[in-house]
């Protein structure tokens, strides 16, 4: 956040002496008020283009095995533009280098997710999905199992059948189809 600010501060120091140095040589052409507007536009657009470039930027960074599940766009009537193109604030990657089964229960699966979000630091969310009953539960220190391999003392919350995340963690065994 603090490097966006900077960033904002100086396209603004550079908007206003590029029209400093037009002044200069072009002498009265040129209105005084220019020089504080161009400061303004030059900030907004250092700011749009530092919205509009977060995801792309953190997509491309993501380490092997991480795959996007879906994505949170943002719009705002104080940002009329975000109407014509929404921005991406926040989004969830499933890590495929985690996925953990059990041979005894094969539809359940343990595996991380991660939050990110513009301006905080990413969020892993052990998760266990089971395909076949189409529910998951966040995973707690001290999970145990039973000796068939399922897990003990889990809240399971049952999801929508187009919930991205066990669609994504459930894809290939078969079982996010039925």
């Amino acid at each position: 956040m603090i490097y966006t600010l900077i960033g904002t501060f100086v396209a603004g120091f550079a908007g206003a002496g590029f029209v400093l140095m037009l002044r200069f040589l072009y002498k009265e052409r040129i209105p005084k008020g220019a020089t504080p507007v161009a400061a303004g536009l030059c900030m907004l657009a250092a700011t749009i283009g530092s919205e509009y470039s977060w995801y792309g930027n953190t997509h491309a960074n993501l380490p092997e095995g991480m795959e996007v599940v879906t994505v949170r766009d943002q719009q705002n009537w104080y940002r009329p533009w975000t109407f014509v193109a929404p921005y991406v604030t926040a989004f969830v990657a499933i890590d495929r280098l985690s996925e953990r089964t059990n041979e005894a229960v094969p539809d359940v699966h343990l595996l991380n997710f991660y939050l990110f979000q513009r301006f905080n630091a990413a969020v892993e969310m052990p998760t266990l999905v089971d395909c076949t009953e189409r529910t998951r539960a966040s995973v707690i220190d001290g999970l145990e199992f039973d000796d068939d391999g399922r897990p003990l003392n889990v809240q399971w919350t049952t999801v929508a059948a187009d919930d991205a995340l066990v669609l994504a963690a459930c894809e290939g065994t078969g079982a996010a189809t039925n």
